[in-house]
Order: structure tokens, then sequence, then C-alpha cells
């Protein structure tokens, strides 16, 4: 990544002609750029493994643990799972990977939140790259052009996101069976789940969206009072939205990972009872 001391082509940007004349890019000293590089490298590897186990179709269940990319199964084709969120909505025309059927609203949360924005934009667009730091683009257009302009959608994929967290935190519930479906067992699959499910649940409820949604356009708090707790409650929650955000994409990541490499016979689940 460039170090900002080379000055963008003249008459872009902000060396138009009606800007002022400073020949210095920025006048930041600290190593501004590692932050975005940071972030670019952190989401980059996050889309490559996702990429990879979406198209994977294996590996997604080991009773009584199915991962969260595949959960709800909504194709013919996918692993009978006893008891779980395997609705075969979409029959056997449906032949590549069950995952590409649920993954999309959860993605389409995560890529139009506001943290989310705030990170792509400047770990790889340079939108701009840093505080104090000129973007390098010709002019600024916003979110008012396609595909920018699709960011608004964030709003329903809220609405989206709220039943596959409901669902996730059903997987979560028959985790504590055993791998012949019976009650009172836990593994340390089971605590992952679990951990996967709370950051899901933060995450979501601590989006901006959620917060307007039970709070938004009040003109008098006091005459609303059950509306102005959730609202408080959910202010709350996204002072930390960028954590639960990163904390989220981890667990979620993990939770995958886990389900694969016990379906797939690298360790057995260790059991607590």
């Amino acid at each position: 990544m460039a170090t900002g001391t080379e000055p963008p082509p003249a008459g872009t940007g902000v060396r138009g002609a009606g800007r002022a004349a400073i020949r210095a890019r920025h006048l930041r000293t600290d190593r501004w750029w590692l932050a975005p590089a940071l972030t670019a490298a952190g989401l980059l590897a996050f889309v490559v493994y996702s990429s990879w186990r979406a198209f994977a179709n294996a590996g997604y269940y080991a009773a009584p643990y199915v991962s969260p990319f595949y959960s709800p199964c909504l194709a013919e084709n996918c692993v009978p799972m006893k008891g779980g969120p395997n609705w075969e909505v979409f029959g056997s025309w449906w032949g590549l990977s069950p995952a590409l059927l649920i993954l999309v609203f959860p993605l389409g949360f995560r890529l139009t939140c506001y943290y989310y924005r705030k990170a792509y934009y400047r770990g790889f667009w340079a939108s701009p790259p840093a505080c104090a730091v000129a973007e390098p683009h010709r002019r600024y257009t916003g979110e008012t052009r396609f595909p920018l302009i699709l960011q608004n959608a964030h709003r329903y994929f809220f609405y989206a996101a709220l039943p596959v967290a409901a669902i996730l935190t059903y997987d979560t519930v028959l985790a504590f069976r055993d791998e012949h479906y019976a009650w009172g067992h836990m593994g340390l699959g089971t605590v992952v789940l679990l951990v996967n499910a709370v950051l899901i649940w933060a995450y979501t409820l601590s989006c901006h969206s959620c917060r307007h949604i039970v709070g938004g356009r009040l003109r008098h708090f006091s005459r609303h009072p059950v509306r102005y707790r959730l609202w408080s409650w959910a202010g709350r929650l996204n002072a930390r939205h960028m954590q639960l955000a990163w904390a989220s994409l981890f667990s979620v990541g993990l939770a995958d990972l886990y389900v694969y490499l016990v379906a797939t016979g690298v360790f057995d689940d260790p059991r607590f009872f």
C-alpha cells in the first residue's frame, strides 16, 4: 500500500482547480495505512474461506451439529438432519450447494451494514483510506448510483437476518443432544454453537436499523416507555457494533470450521456430559 507521500494526479479529486494547492497528499506521520490494510486482509480471508465452504457442499453436518453456513437446508440434496431445519422447499432441481440458498441473506445484511461499509470502503476502495487522507477518486458520488445504491436495502436484510438468527438458536438447542439424538448431551461443539448464536444475536440487535425501528421517529419517549427501553438497550449494543461485527464474523467462521473438522473425522467432539 502506498505511503501517501506522492501526490495524486493534478486536476482530479482534491487536486481540482477549485481546491487549495497543497502538494502533500496528507500531513499524517503515523502508520495510517495499517488499519485499512488489516481490515482488508481480515475481510479477504473470510471471503476466501466462506466461498470455499459455501461451494464445498460437504462436511456441514456432524450429528447433532450443523454448520451455520448451511442452516436451514433448503434443497433436496441436503444431508438428512434428524430434527434439524432441513426444509426441501427447492426440490431436486437445485443441484448446487444448499449453502448458496441461505448465505445470501446474512451476507446481504453484513455487506449493507453501516460498519462493514466503512470497513470495506476504506480497506478496498480507499474511499477514504483513513481520516485526513484524501481519497484517490476523481469525485465522490456516495451511494446514489448502482451498485452502492443497493445499500438502502439494509433494513430489509435486517428483517431477513432475524429468522436466520432464530434458526441458529434452534440449531444450538438441538446441539444438546448426542449422536443418537438423545437429550442431555453437551460437547465442545455445543459451546461453539452457543457462543456463535449469542454473538449473532448481539450483532444483529446492535444494528443501526434495529435501533431506529424500535425507537425511531418518536417525539415523546415518555409516552412510549417500552419502546424507549428497547431503544436504550439497542443503543448500548450499538456502541459496541464494530466489536460485535468482528466477533460474530469470527465466531460464525469458527463454528463452520468446527463442524467441518468433526464431520470429516479430523477429531472427535470432546464431551462434557
